[in-house]
């Protein structure tokens, strides 16, 4: 109920205006027209219509001109005070009540500073008047009462703006972090599908191009050597049901974690570096591979990284290098990981096709986990991967971490 009576307010400005005016000059008036037995007199017109003076210039520049309806209801409330016995009537204290309101509504609409200027200069202008009406008697109950109200007035503004400044800075506050949170959950849910698109890129192309090369060959040897024809084939059935494990595993990310069907191996590392190459090796591609430096323990994230970025550079040598063999070497420093991926491939065809993702992957992974990427065909022939990995120092088995399925989604 309160609250639809401040919406009213809000939509009738005007209404309330005249209704505290009027509400100011019955005040004035009434109180103006008590004698000491507490008899109502009729109100002279004269002074009727001095007393609506006040009301009047707060009705209609309060809201334009706060400073100034201030100044001038607190000298109207003053002469009124000072003339009020000449003309038949007791002035009351109530004929500083347009001042009052003034300073309220001037807290409102100001700043402490002004506030402050203008509550002392009505408070000194209010004490004068009252000393000239009260034949020069200070420190009477009615003079005490006038200044405490103004004083009161100007503080109530300032503590109610004060209020209204909070709560909006609160609501602010909400606002933004509510927006900001959106954000965040957008810019999370872009990021997991970014990494999860890589994923299975990885994962469809390299075995693809496994099975591709293995039913080839099996094609080839069908009539002439059967026995080899077979044991391919064999081998083609190993890699399509590894790539449907590989697949399950990733997208079985996207159920509910408490899913009992949800996938909890580990992500691949470079600890299945060996069953990768032997996979290669069965397509007939030759891979070295050498190790210098100290081997390190990663973090699961640059582990997976530097496994996937093996993985594409060697499904790309099977596809498009035309070359029986690269090499693989790993180079351990005190900080990094360099990982290197050459063959003896020919130059690439004439563009004409669409381009791949699978180094744009590369690049983003190693961004992703702080590392870079350079690719290019080198000097000497061939095709050269190189990335550069930070090494961390893994957790020891006793402190408490995320889960398998937690680390899967931050790799």
């Amino acid at each position: 109920m309160f609250t639809d009576r401040r919406q009213w307010a809000r939509r009738h400005p005007r209404t309330v205006d005249v209704m505290v005016a009027v509400l100011l000059w019955a005040c004035v008036v009434f109180s103006s027209t008590l004698t000491g037995a507490r008899i109502v007199r009729s109100p002279m017109l004269a002074f009727s219509l001095a007393a609506a003076v006040p009301s009047a210039v707060l009705l209609l520049w309060q809201r334009r001109y706060p400073r100034t309806v201030v100044v001038v209801t607190t000298v109207c409330g003053g002469v009124l005070g000072v003339m009020g016995n000449r003309i038949g009537f007791d002035p009351s204290p109530s004929v500083a009540g347009a001042a009052l309101v003034a300073l309220y509504l001037l807290a409102l609409r100001t700043d402490l500073r002004t506030t402050t200027v203008y509550t002392a200069g009505a408070t000194v202008a209010i004490a004068i008047v009252s000393i000239v009406w009260g034949k020069g008697a200070l420190l009477r109950p009615d003079q005490i009462g006038v200044l405490s109200c103004v004083l009161l007035a100007g503080a109530v503004g300032e503590s109610v703006r004060s209020r209204r400044g909070h709560v909006a800075a609160v609501e602010a506050r909400a606002e933004l972090a509510e927006r900001t949170r959106e954000e965040e959950a957008r810019r999370r849910v872009s990021e997991e599908r970014t990494r999860i698109a890589r994923e299975l890129h990885d994962i469809v192309a390299h075995h693809i191009t496994l099975a591709h090369a293995q039913a080839a060959t099996a094609a080839y040897l069908m009539r002439s050597r059967p026995e080899q024809a077979q044991q391919m084939m064999d081998q083609l059935a190993g890699t399509t049901s590894s790539a449907l494990r590989e697949l399950k595993s990733t997208v079985g990310l996207l159920r509910s974690e408490g899913d009992p069907e949800t996938p909890l191996e580990p992500s691949p590392g470079l600890a299945q570096l060996p069953d990768l190459i032997a996979s290669f090796e069965q397509t007939g591609l030759v891979v070295s591979v050498s190790v210098e430096g100290t081997e390190r323990p990663l973090s699961p994230g640059t582990d997976l990284t530097a496994y996937r970025i093996v993985q594409e550079a060697l499904t790309n040598v099977t596809k498009h290098a035309g070359s029986a063999a690269a090499s693989v070497r790993l180079g351990y420093s005190r900080r990094l990981l360099t990982l290197s991926i050459t063959d003896e491939g020919h130059a690439p065809q004439a563009a004409g096709g669409a381009p791949g993702y699978g180094l744009i992957g590369m690049r983003e992974r190693a961004l992703s986990v702080g590392g870079r990427l350079a690719a290019g065909h080198r000097a000497s022939g061939g095709f050269e991967v190189t990335t550069e990995l930070p090494l961390e120092t893994a957790e020891p088995e006793s402190s408490p971490g995320p889960s398998d399925h937690d680390e899967r989604i931050a790799g």
